[in-house]
């Protein structure tokens, strides 16, 4: 059995900061082929669709869709906020590898 991806609440808390779930947009956290890695990372508001999983919390949602689903087992979703910039953060145990701009990884 899949273990789906957690969502810290610093991560919902932003959700709602930016009134995401107000606007019936929720955080869409996808992986595609390609980057300096092998995978990528896609990270945007979007509005949720009928096969996507929902993680919920503090009134905003996360979504992730089934085709992503087995390369997020059992991550966890964040948001950081440093020096360089404010983003979300997706701490993966399921990656051998990935660059340093943390949005490429590899398997």
């Amino acid at each position: 059995m899949q273990l789906p991806p957690k969502v810290t609440e610093r991560a919902f808390a932003r959700l709602a900061e930016i009134n995401a779930g107000n606007e019936g947009q929720a955080l869409r956290i996808a992986v595609e082929g390609g980057g300096c890695s092998g995978f990528q990372y896609d990270i945007r508001l979007d509005t949720p669709a009928e096969d996507d999983l929902v993680l919920e919390g503090n009134g905003q949602k996360v979504i992730v869709d089934s085709t992503s689903l087995p390369f997020l087992e059992n991550a966890v979703i964040d948001f950081s906020q440093e020096l360089i910039g404010a983003r979300f953060v997706i701490e993966n145990p399921n990656a051998s590898s990935s660059c340093g701009c943390g949005t490429s990884f590899s398997i």
